[in-house]
């Protein structure tokens, strides 16, 4: 059994009292201590989630961003890194952008980023509104809670890089609680912690197995770098994709408190690569996945009748849920929807990053 997961953090991030009533249970006023700032999601009114990978803790930030808007600007920055840097009093190659989100309710865009490099980076949230402009999200006054993840993987910096740094690999809110991929100090390291929102009783910590087809094994110490809640008939899944590059589904149902739990692999998508973010869209009548890759480009993967697919068990090259590259999208680092229609993407264009609004395809 996992140990419990969450703890009353708000003496270690607390740095004013409460001023007004909190949006949400639990919720206090003040400024809240980052580490680091990596993956990002919002839940309902506006609420922005921060995983701190560094300092194991969930963090719940109230926005109040919740004008609504039914369907997002167009935004094209060309070299958000470097108005970034400048807004942020540093250089270009000192902006590391982490991941990229988008209020549902206003179509406003935020960005995690790092000012700096290594241990001594500074944790930034940046937002861009309607008009384009990009702004500080400031953390000093602003209405919050945290979740620390108390079986976070101790910091063991290494030639595969630091566990630490994966205790938080990706979040979204599902069905009033946050799951949060990444890695536990557990036997199964692979973990998917899913914590009621907000933040109160007991959370739910599950150890992940499943079949590597490029590497011919099963895994337990490889963590999701990124999933999409879906839904496949009646039953809510979570489809994750792990580096090199195996697609596999998991039953949200068997998600449950210190339970070891096998995925489907239901695709091989390539060796020699990390998935760096999915959505999920429908377009003409037909659902689809749009797969950000780190060296297989953006994938266009045909979401339809996912049950169908037969489990990977066997050493296989790329077998499973067909997919398209798609040849005019190139250097994308992140994608999150806008809108039914739209998606938002960071591209690197040699050093330059570029935020930009493209169609779904």
């Amino acid at each position: 059994m996992h140990n419990t997961l969450m703890k009353a953090v708000g003496t270690t991030c607390l740095a004013a009292g409460l001023a007004f009533s909190a949006p949400f249970p639990g919720a206090t006023t003040g400024k809240v201590q980052l580490k680091s700032a990596g993956a990002l999601a919002f839940g309902s009114d506006g609420v922005l989630f921060i995983g701190d990978s560094i300092g194991a803790n969930l963090i719940a930030v109230d926005t109040h961003d919740t004008k609504a808007s039914s369907k997002a600007s167009a935004i094209d920055i060309k070299g958000i890194n470097e108005k970034a840097a400048a807004l942020l009093g540093t250089t270009r190659d000192q902006i590391l952008i982490n991941d990229v989100t988008v209020n549902p309710i206003s179509k406003t865009v935020y960005l995690s980023v790092s000012r700096g490099k290594g241990p001594d980076a500074i944790p930034v949230i940046l937002k861009v509104d309607a008009a384009g402009k990009l702004s500080e999200f400031s953390l000093d006054n602003v209405e919050f809670a945290a979740a620390g993840l108390s079986d976070a993987p101790a910091s063991k910096p290494g030639t595969r890089g630091d566990p630490r740094n994966d205790a938080i690999t990706q979040i979204a809110f599902v069905n009033g609680s946050v799951l949060v991929a990444g890695l536990s100090n557990q036997e199964f390291a692979s973990d998917l912690r899913s914590i009621p929102f907000p933040f109160k009783g007991e959370p739910v910590s599950t150890g992940i197995k499943m079949y590597h087809g490029s590497h011919g094994r099963y895994e337990t110490q490889s963590p999701v770098r990124t999933f999409v809640p879906f839904s496949i008939g009646k039953e809510q899944f979570i489809l994750a994709a792990y580096t090199c590059t195996p697609l596999v589904k998991i039953p949200v149902s068997e998600l449950k408190a210190g339970a070891k739990v096998e995925g489907t692999t239901i695709a091989e998508l390539g060796a020699g690569n990390r998935p760096l973010d999915i959505v999920a869209y429908r377009k003409d009548g037909k659902d689809y996945f749009l797969l950000a890759n780190s060296a297989r480009g953006v994938m266009k993967l045909d979401a339809s009748n996912l049950e169908q697919y037969k489990p990977i068990v066997a050493h296989t090259e790329v077998a499973g849920v067909p997919y398209t590259t798609l040849a005019e999208l190139t250097g994308v680092k992140h994608l999150a929807k806008l809108d039914d229609s739209t998606v938002v993407m960071l591209f690197d264009n040699g050093g330059s990053m570029d935020l930009r609004a493209v169609p779904l395809p």
